[in-house]
């Protein structure tokens, strides 16, 4: 008789859903170029900003008129494009085996040094939507100097994907 126990771990669309979220429409590319890009087990996903699903960006420069707690929530909105720009490509998130990396810019003050601080509202996400294992990745967080239009923050992703 067999009496191994199966566990079984929530699947990111019903963490979404016991989280009380509903991802965006993903956003629509705003120069010459996808925003998904599939290599292999590997899916690539273009840098996105903390556009609201009403078509609102949130601007300005960390550090001077947007506070590291603000910018904190417009990277996990940037998560949430993300996860919706994966969805559409993938067709279901359970297909994330890790996430491989991400790749962030905060818009910052010269002299601002919390960049890793703002991005882990895009990484807090990640963990809480796929868990420990799969969630965390390796990551870069770098100030710039501007981004586009004047945005609080860009992501990327590499996904490991099935």
């Amino acid at each position: 008789m067999n009496s191994s126990i199966v566990f079984s771990t929530p699947s990111p669309e019903a963490r979404l859903a016991s989280l009380g979220i509903v991802l965006p429409e993903p956003p629509a590319p705003v120069a010459n170029f996808v925003i998904a890009r599939r290599c292999g087990p590997l899916l690539y996903l273009s840098g996105q900003g903390p556009l609201e699903p009403t078509g609102h960006l949130h601007v300005g420069r960390v550090g001077r008129e947007v506070s590291l707690e603000q910018a904190y929530g417009h990277a996990r909105l940037t998560g949430l494009n993300l996860l919706a720009v994966a969805r559409q490509a993938l067709g279901d998130l359970a297909r994330v085996r890790s996430v491989v990396k991400l790749l962030a810019f905060v818009n910052a003050e010269p002299g601002f040094a919390h960049h890793p601080q703002v991005i882990n509202g895009c990484s807090d996400l990640f963990v809480e939507v796929f868990g420990e294992a799969v969630g965390r990745g390796a990551r870069s967080a770098i100030g710039a100097g501007s981004l586009p239009g004047n945005q609080t923050v860009e992501i990327e992703a590499i996904l490991e994907v099935d």
